[in-house]
């Protein structure tokens, strides 16, 4: 079985191939069919819901191609004898130059020996 670690590499690089070719069918192959995520930041009073059917396509065509995103694990609890993962960490962006950070949720579980995005939870530090 591949290491989360890994699938959270490719996950990522899978949104920055995504922005330079604004084809989402990487990002879509990582996520559940019952995905659903939640973002937010210090303006709003509740977070946005989204879910597997999200316009992915939308949401690369904000971005040029030069956007990057990385992520930085702080805490990785396992979960169900191995077949679920709770992992926060920090999602940093370079958008246009400029660096956004967010701190993320994700809850990962094997689905047919795939690892799949069930649920995130992303939040704005600005």
């Amino acid at each position: 079985m591949r290491l989360i670690e890994e699938i959270l590499k490719e996950y990522y690089q899978s949104w920055n191939d995504g922005f330079k070719t604004k084809d989402d069918s990487k990002i879509r192959s990582f996520m559940s069919s019952s995905f659903t995520g939640y973002w937010a930041f210090s303006d709003i009073e509740k977070p946005e819901v989204y879910d597997y059917h999200y316009d992915i396509i939308n949401v690369l065509n904000q971005y040029d191609g030069n956007t990057i995103k990385e992520f930085n694990v702080i805490s990785k609890i396992e979960r169900k004898e191995g077949k679920n993962f709770l992992i926060i960490g920090t999602e940093t962006s370079k958008i246009t130059g400029a660096i956004h950070s967010a701190k993320c949720m994700y809850v990962w579980r094997l689905e047919n020996d795939k690892w799949k995005l069930v649920r995130e939870y992303i939040e704005m530090e600005n």
